[in-house]
């Protein structure tokens, strides 16, 4: 039994669970008010004291925390700890606003790092692999994540960060790489770049732990058949700490939540309403662990469902859906809902590559839908008419999903630019207006 995988927590019966989540919230939740403003402000609005909050059941009291009430709070607005008690800070990239800044303590990491650590266990783990992260470092939660989560595990770790494929294709076949960490889309493109090298009989890859970016069940498929390995998701916001609030484990149908450090919910996006067991909804975090940025109740904006079910793999910590898209990034476009997720899996499962982008715009009035998608060097070499057929076809198959009509432009091979990050999916021109 490793190290890391802990069965009597991640085994634990579930009223166990919950008399470790009453006992850690109440303190936490006094904790924050006494030593965060800016929270305290937020539950006085709303008639709340600490002495309501008695256990789990009455979460619901309490205000929800957004991205704006932390860029609103930016940047040490709500940190519960002195800031000579901090050893770390990271951060989102910014790209859609002010940046949002989280604070560590050494105690804060250490839990941080026990959580990628049972990720990369519940992925076939051990001391014996040599765990390759090309997630990128620096304020970027995925790179610092996973390397601590390895050295907790004692395992090899390669810190590759992103970019360089040359060198990335080279460690993996001369230091044996087990175990791959990044995100999806750079998965998929280190499997290209290594069956054009004819190298794929040189990679020892076990397992990828893929995560920082939305993918489908289809993307899965594509790059477990490419690499030969078991591709697991992984979950985490720097908001909450990073990669590790969730993982998959080897049944590979939904990710674990690691309760004993954070409490989910699933609320209605519109109205904040708890939704019963089962419902899809917004996912909300509170965590009951940290020390310098204990969120309660934090709005993600990923849409999901929690399954409650005994896993076969013996973990008993509710599982969360693979997210199916965001409320705050869900596309509406001629008033229908669209999730680049719907329109990755009907590529995927037309054969075509998972290389595409998404281009919205808006003329007279009207909104335009157009896809762009990557055809494979087969494709390419056809004539004219059959590449129209082609399109004709996703055209007709994109309508039966979304529902409503869609541009299809078939691209050569290569066209489309290439990730090491994460992959610009979307660009959607109607806010340049």
């Amino acid at each position: 039994m490793e190290r890391y995988f802990q069965p009597e927590i991640e085994c634990a019966s579930r009223e166990q669970i919950k008399a470790w989540q009453d006992e850690r919230l109440v303190p936490t939740v006094r904790r924050v008010y006494e030593n965060v403003p800016y929270y305290r402000h937020l539950m006085e609005e709303k008639g709340v004291t600490p002495d309501d909050i008695r256990s789990t059941d009455d979460l619901h009291k309490l205000p929800f925390l957004t991205k704006e009430d932390l860029r609103q709070a930016y940047p040490y607005g709500l940190l519960a700890v002195p800031l000579q008690d901090c050893v770390r800070i990271q951060s989102t990239s910014g790209t859609t606003g002010r940046r949002v800044v989280a604070f560590y303590t050494q105690h804060d990491i250490d839990l941080w790092e026990e959580c990628c650590a049972r990720a990369i266990v519940a992925a076939g783990g051990t001391k014996d692999d040599v765990v390759h992260v090309s997630y990128g470092y620096g304020l970027f939660t995925g790179g610092p994540g996973l390397n601590g989560g390895s050295h907790k595990l004692g395992s090899l770790t390669l810190p590759m960060s992103s970019g360089n494929t040359d060198r990335q294709i080279q460690f993996m076949c001369d230091l044996g790489s087990t175990i791959l960490c990044c995100t999806p889309s750079y998965a998929a493109y280190l499997a290209e770049s290594i069956i054009e090298r004819g190298l794929r009989d040189q990679i020892k890859l076990k397992a990828g732990i893929f995560g920082a970016e939305a993918w489908s069940e289809e993307m899965r498929q594509d790059i477990q058949e490419k690499l030969g390995i078991k591709a697991y998701d992984i979950y985490g916001l720097t908001e909450i700490s990073g990669p590790g609030v969730s993982f998959e484990c080897s049944d590979q149908h939904g990710m674990h939540i690691n309760e004993d450090h954070f409490i989910p919910e699933i609320i209605d996006p519109n109205t904040g309403e708890v939704l019963p067991e089962g419902s899809v909804g917004e996912l909300v975090f509170t965590c009951i662990t940290k020390d310098a940025f204990p969120l309660l109740r934090y709005r993600t904006r990923d849409i999901c469902v929690l399954n409650y079910e005994l896993c076969p793999c013996g973990r008993t910590h509710v599982r969360m859906s693979k997210p199916m898209g965001r409320s705050d990034d869900m596309l509406i476009v001629k008033g229908v809902n669209v999730f680049p997720s719907q329109i990755e899996t009907v590529l995927l499962n037309k054969g075509y590559p998972a290389n595409y982008q998404i281009i919205v715009t808006r003329e007279n009035n009207s909104d335009k839908l157009e896809v762009q998608v990557e055809m494979t060097p087969e494709m390419f070499s056809d004539n004219l008419s059959k590449v129209s057929v082609r399109e004709k076809e996703l055209v007709d198959a994109l309508k039966a999903m979304l529902g409503i009509y869609a541009v299809v432009k078939l691209v050569a091979p290569k066209s489309i630019t290439r990730s090491e990050g994460k992959a610009v999916r979307v660009i959607d021109k109607r806010k340049l207006y």
